[in-house]
């Protein structure tokens, strides 16, 4: 089981960014995933999930109505598109994926975690 972001970069705020999570397709044919952030000296947060089929997302509080999560079950490909964005936004991102079709903003509930891509806004 593998997953793999990618995209990261250089943002001034403001801007858009998308990122994509490669996972393996047996990793995405039944689980939901998840992007989680984790800022220089802080713990890991959860950003954005989406279910097995695409029909379910959710977004922390933070990110509602500028973020956004899709997923492409033929390329087993998962994107978060980032608008207006801040400064602290700045973090590594990470993708997931879930024990559970459906996932949730607990990091517990995913079991499987590629490495980050990193994303910094500037101001």
């Amino acid at each position: 089981v593998q997953l793999q972001a990618s995209g990261g970069g250089l943002v001034q705020a403001g801007g858009s960014l998308s990122i994509s999570c490669a996972c393996s397709r047996r990793t995405s044919s039944n689980n939901a995933v998840g992007w989680f952030r984790q800022a220089p000296g802080k713990e890991r947060e959860f950003v954005a999930t989406i279910s097995w089929n695409g029909a379910i997302t959710s977004f922390a509080d933070s990110v509602k109505g500028r973020f956004s999560i899709s997923r492409d079950r033929a390329t087993a490909t998962v994107y978060l598109q980032m608008g207006s964005l801040k400064p602290e936004d700045t973090a590594v991102y990470y993708c997931a994926a879930s024990i559970y079709s459906i996932g949730a903003t607990s990091p517990d509930n995913y079991r499987y975690w590629g490495p980050g891509t990193e994303v910094t806004v500037s101001s």
